[in-house]
């Protein structure tokens, strides 16, 4: 009897410690899967916080770009709302509204700059008032553009913005430093160089090298050959001209000589430039979480 009441006590406490092993082992998993869960959670949190510190840059950027292009006034706060983007019309903005901008400074002070504006305009028939049958001046133009953009008519707006590049200094810039490669545009403006030099060339042909110049970041060199063989006064002329020319003409090798009849030969190689064309690039950002190899 002793001996059947020891194997039952034995048995209970048997069963007792396989109930408190089990216990244990169902406690380790719950804790497993709530660390496990825990640890999944910060990784999905610390990611998006990433994804939103990226977003919020983002939007900061393309804020701080529209602003200080004077694409759009202003923003109220810091960064444009959606509704202040779908609200804005470039052609219903006045350049007192977007003062410091890109917008208004090319427009208010290159286009008005006397320095600039000193260079004969060339297209007189557009650019003549013919109110005053005299060129416009700077405040003339600058109303035209006014007016057009109150009336707010796409096609007025357009007509006074080409006017103002036609008319007004901004239109040295292009004559200057071209956004681009034109060979035609070139010979031609050599060609006027030469004819102002009272020398008439039989010909005119670009070099077949060109490339980018050194030292300067989008600034590409064109070259050009010339060849004059003319009175020393004539091609004194066309030296003093090419120099004084507002488009930049860099003689890279040129060799003088003199020929019958008192003439003087030159035979050079010139170099002109022109920028590459600029714009706004826009780059993306992959966020990966946290120990990704993907």
């Amino acid at each position: 009897m002793a001996k059947e009441i020891a194997i039952g006590k034995r048995a209970k406490i048997s069963e007792a410690q396989q109930n408190m092993i089990l216990s244990v082992l169902v406690a380790a998993v719950i804790l497993g899967v709530a660390i496990s869960l825990t640890v999944h959670f910060i990784q999905v949190i610390s990611f998006n916080a990433k994804v939103i510190s990226a977003q919020d840059k983002s939007i900061a950027d393309y804020s701080s770009v529209i602003k200080k292009t004077g694409i759009c006034r202003a923003p109220k706060g810091n960064v444009y709302t959606n509704d202040e983007i779908d609200k804005c019309d470039p052609n219903d903005i006045r350049t007192s509204e977007i003062p410091g901008t890109l917008r208004a400074n090319i427009i208010q002070n290159l286009a008005s700059n006397p320095a600039l504006n000193s260079v004969a305009k060339e297209n007189t028939s557009v650019c003549t008032n013919s109110d005053t049958d005299k060129s416009y001046t700077y405040k003339e133009l600058e109303k035209i553009y006014e007016d057009a953009i109150k009336s707010g008519n796409t096609e007025d707006i357009e007509a006074a913005i080409q006017l103002m590049k036609s008319c007004s200094a901004l239109r040295i810039i292009p004559d200057a430093l071209p956004a681009f490669r034109n060979e035609e545009a070139l010979l031609a403006s050599v060609d006027k160089l030469f004819k102002l030099s009272d020398w008439n060339p039989e010909s005119l042909s670009p070099s077949n090298s060109s490339g980018t110049a050194s030292g300067t970041k989008g600034l590409n060199a064109m070259s050009i050959n010339l060849s004059i063989e003319a009175a020393a006064s004539t091609t004194m002329n066309v030296l003093n001209n090419i120099e004084r020319s507002i488009r930049e003409f860099d003689i890279e090798r040129a060799t003088i000589e003199w020929g019958s009849d008192d003439t003087l030969i030159l035979q050079a190689k010139a170099n002109a430039y022109y920028m590459d064309t600029s714009s706004i690039k826009e780059t993306e950002l992959t966020i990966k979480p946290e120990g990704s190899q993907k």
